[in-house]
């Protein structure tokens, strides 16, 4: 059975996301692995449990408070991904891939959280894949 934050596009699109920065940082430098493959990773998550942990809580400013963490997150994401790829750790295709699931998700996050301060979730939100 479905939780219901794991129905969201929003939480699917994050999941996919940090499963994906996995992929990329586990090439980065050796020396790297406790300073920015650590926090470029540790953001992803956050921004994933962030989704999750707002609409498991019971009122919807809750909610928006959590999915306000998720986007600072992601924000943080976006400055760390630019880091790693000035110093050539992420190649430039790579990094303007992961750029763009971070902007889609910006953009699930600011969509969901106009529904959220209207009091309606709409089916948009709601992904229907397996």
């Amino acid at each position: 059975m479905k939780r219901p934050h794991e129905k969201l596009k929003v939480w699917q699109r994050s999941r996919g996301l940090v499963l994906r920065l996995y992929e990329v940082t586990g090439s980065f430098p050796g020396e790297e692995r406790y300073g920015l493959t650590s926090q470029i990773r540790r953001a992803g998550v956050s921004v994933v449990a962030n989704i999750a942990e707002g609409a498991a809580r019971g009122s919807d400013a809750d909610y928006l408070r959590f999915l306000k963490i998720a986007r600072g997150s992601l924000s943080e994401l976006e400055t760390l991904l630019m880091i790693a790829k000035d110093l050539r750790f992420v190649a430039e295709t790579d990094y303007d891939e992961l750029l763009g699931h971070c902007e889609a998700i910006g953009s699930l996050i600011e969509g969901l959280s106009r529904r959220l301060r209207s009091d309606r979730i709409s089916e948009e939100d709601i992904a229907y894949d397996p």
